[in-house]
């Protein structure tokens, strides 16, 4: 049984169902909340590296929906200290998978880390048509 750390907003819907998947596979998932996630910069920046820094923000995020914030202005330490100062801004899940970090629900990759294709495809944007999940 594979072991998945999985930062997320408690309450999401697409969260909630990205677990389930994870759990249909064999998984054992530690939940932890990314609003209150208690990393440091250096932390929070190893689940984010291997994108670009505009795919570090979640996209339905109510600053970025309604244009307070553009993702494709910032620098790398601008990200962090942002992200870091408002978590909500940060693209989800976090998870740890077979000691590889990743941000968001890329499910090739976590079906290659698992070995094993997982039951459902499964849309990673925010299900949520209110700000109510962001």
């Amino acid at each position: 049984m594979k072991m998945v750390i999985f930062y997320e907003k408690p309450g999401c819907a697409t969260n909630t169902r990205q677990k389930a998947l994870l759990r249909s596979a064999g998984c054992m998932i530690l939940e932890r909340n990314l609003l209150d996630h208690g990393m440091n910069r250096d932390e929070l920046y190893s689940y984010l590296h291997d994108l670009s820094v505009s795919q570090w923000f979640n996209p339905n995020a109510p600053a970025i929906t309604q244009g307070l914030i553009d993702p494709h202005a910032f620098s790398t330490s601008q990200a962090l200290d942002a992200l870091m100062r408002e978590p909500i801004l940060i693209r989800r899940p976090l998870m740890l998978i077979a000691g590889q970090k990743m941000c968001g629900f890329d499910q090739l990759k976590i079906e290659a880390l698992l070995g094993q294709r997982l039951d459902a495809r499964i849309d990673e944007s925010c299900s949520s048509t209110s700000d109510h999940c962001a």
